[in-house]
């Protein structure tokens, strides 16, 4: 294989990896969607990000899925709405009391995760492998013309 094809192929297994993790351990524990507790992994570790427009551009998803996600955990009371002062067409979304153990959870699998995808590798390593990650980052999304 090439190293384009090995570079997309390593990124969508990582990908791979955390869905994997999230339906083993949050899926299958609290009958949700993937798409249910991907929408509360991402509000509860992008603080600051709490829209439906952050969540399917930042995981890149679809508009109509995560809507629909939302809802639902409007429905089950895990995920609240609030209307933005300023611009009354924006609204922020927030966990409740009620999604802690799946937070609590959703935290278990990020250290699973970090821990299977970096292991065996330095703390050095970790650190030069996290400035070019940023870097790689910015350079995407300049060439995509978009600014974050």
């Amino acid at each position: 294989m090439n190293r384009i094809t090995d570079y997309l192929t390593g990124i969508r297994r990582i990908s791979k990896l955390h869905e994997s993790m999230l339906k083993e351990y949050v899926c299958q524990e609290y009958g949700m969607t993937l798409t249910e507790a991907t929408v509360i992994s991402f509000l509860y570790n992008n603080p600051g990000k709490d829209t439906a427009a952050d969540i399917v551009e930042l995981r890149m998803m679809q508009k109509g899925n995560v809507s629909q996600a939302v809802e639902t955990l409007v429905q089950k009371n895990l995920v609240k709405r609030r209307q933005d002062a300023e611009d009354r067409r924006k609204i922020h979304l927030s966990l409740t009391e009620e999604s802690e153990a799946i937070v609590r959870t959703v935290e278990e699998v990020n250290r699973r995760f970090q821990a299977t995808v970096f292991d065996g590798i330095a703390q050095e390593e970790m650190e030069t492998f996290s400035a070019i990650n940023l870097r790689i980052m910015q350079n995407a999304q300049r060439a995509l013309g978009r600014k974050e």
